[in-house]
């Protein structure tokens, strides 16, 4: 996983993001995270690294949805609504990065993104896909 560095060459602490600084929150309604804490933290457990901040289309609505993961279904067992379009979600990086090499990949909140999705997504393609905040 890729780490934080601060001037003095340690590790830096708490959750960064891609530009190397405090991670802010992505979500709460619906309340989104591996956690479900609003935050694209991660940790080993995560296989699906849920590190990327977007702000969903229905555009990538439905590219999920012929993907085989229907992220505006609502789940009710499990306390989820479905998305909507402006919703923010944590989203799995290699699919972030799919969506993204077949035309499809919504905006991203930089400040929102956690730093090891920089392990799959180069930071230069989620910039091109940037947007401002919440």
């Amino acid at each position: 996983m890729t780490q934080a560095i601060d001037a003095a060459g340690g590790a830096t602490a708490g959750p960064r993001n891609v530009l190397g600084e405090p991670l802010a929150i992505c979500g709460c309604e619906p309340l989104t995270g591996w956690y479900r804490d609003g935050s694209c933290r991660s940790d080993r457990a995560d296989l699906g690294r849920h590190t990327v901040c977007c702000v969903v289309d229905e555009r990538f609505l439905s590219y999920t949805r012929a993907q085989g993961n229907d992220l505006s279904a609502p789940a009710p067992q499990y306390g989820f609504p479905g998305l909507k379009p402006g919703d923010h979600w944590c989203v799995c990086a290699a699919r972030w990065l799919e969506a993204y090499d077949d035309g499809m990949a919504p905006p991203v909140r930089l400040e929102a993104c956690e730093l090891s999705t920089l392990d799959v997504i180069p930071l230069e393609l989620l910039q091109g896909h940037a947007t401002a905040g919440a």
